[in-house]
């Protein structure tokens, strides 16, 4: 590792801790004494405020309420930062309202005489998305639900929410415990605990008209989510022959893994939760299904995925 990355690494690792001695960077970095002390020096040279401590036990700690001084980028890794903004072309990710200015300053990291090497990577890379008749980086438009954002800065504060929901032109309130936000299908979906039902909710982003901080009666404690939220989480479980197996690994929706019941892969148990107020997701599910093909077996199936595939050539149950 060549001194400056070595530098920016270890100042990183040292703002990240409450603590440090010369042999816990010694340890991590691989260097000798006299190198690590010289580097540590350094870094306090270019204005980290360490303060040291004496003794047996002494080492160092930084400041609170400090924050790293400004950390140079190669032009490699302005390249590769350049070529991962260029990968995100019309994916309608949160914090990306300003492209144009984004794009300036990570063309600015670089002297001019190597911002013609990006011009050129921004032409001769296309992604899934990019229009190649326009694949102008500073053009683009993609920006996301405007409540997606709203909704990140809210459960930064708490994850208890009170959403206002519109489904079939019909708007209702939904007390509910965020779990994740996730991206499938060019949409994003929330999936969380219904504090009021305590069965687990996966929403379109789109359909949400409102969300605000929620206070319930009475709070969970993290323990309680997770073993509510396992309760909640399984009312379809399918066993799978090598033939569905295979169609599994072509194409599964978002979130859903397998659990081999042989060492050869030959069988395996899919265990999952399907939202039954969404429409939409049964139809899609029972396509997926169908798609599985007859090596399969349905052990449990909630009632109105079971209705929609009633009257379809479906794999055998066993309840």
């Amino acid at each position: 590792m060549k001194k400056v990355e070595r530098i920016n690494t270890m100042m990183r690792y040292i703002n990240n801790r409450a603590h440090f001695t010369i042999s816990d960077i010694m340890a991590e970095f691989k260097v000798s004494r006299s190198t690590a002390i010289r580097d540590v020096n350094e870094i306090e040279s270019m204005g980290m405020p360490l303060v040291s401590e004496v003794g047996r036990s002494g080492g160092y700690f930084v400041m609170n309420n400090s924050f790293l001084p400004a950390i140079r980028f190669t032009t490699n890794e302005v390249k590769a930062l350049f070529i991962a903004f260029m990968a995100t072309r019309n994916q309608q990710l949160p914090y990306l309202n300003s492209r144009q200015s984004l794009a300036e300053k990570l063309l600015g990291l670089i002297p001019e005489n190597q911002q013609d090497e990006l011009v050129i990577l921004n032409q001769l890379l296309l992604f899934e998305g990019t229009n190649p008749h326009n694949p102008d980086l500073l053009d683009l438009a993609d920006f996301p639900h405007p409540m997606l954002e709203k909704l990140i800065q809210t459960l930064l504060i708490d994850r208890y929410l009170l959403l206002s929901i519109k489904e079939q032109g019909k708007e209702r309130s939904l007390p509910i415990y965020l779990l994740h936000l996730y991206r499938e299908k060019s949409s994003w979906y929330l999936e969380g605990l219904d504090l009021a039902t305590k069965i687990k909710q996966s929403l379109p982003v789109d359909n949400i008209e409102n969300v605000a901080l929620y206070e319930p009666p009475k709070r969970m404690s993290a323990k309680k989510i997770q073993e509510v939220t396992r309760v909640a989480e399984v009312n379809l479980i399918i066993e799978l022959g090598i033939k569905a197996i295979l169609q599994f690994k072509k194409y599964s929706p978002h979130g859903l893994s397998l659990s081999y019941l042989d060492p050869f892969q030959r069988k395996a148990l899919l265990k999952t939760f399907v939202a039954i107020n969404d429409p939409d997701t049964l139809e899609e599910l029972a396509n997926w299904l169908l798609f599985l093909g007859e090596d399969l077996t349905i052990r449990r199936m909630p009632s109105p995925l079971l209705a929609l595939l009633k009257h379809r050539k479906i794999p055998k149950i066993e309840e």
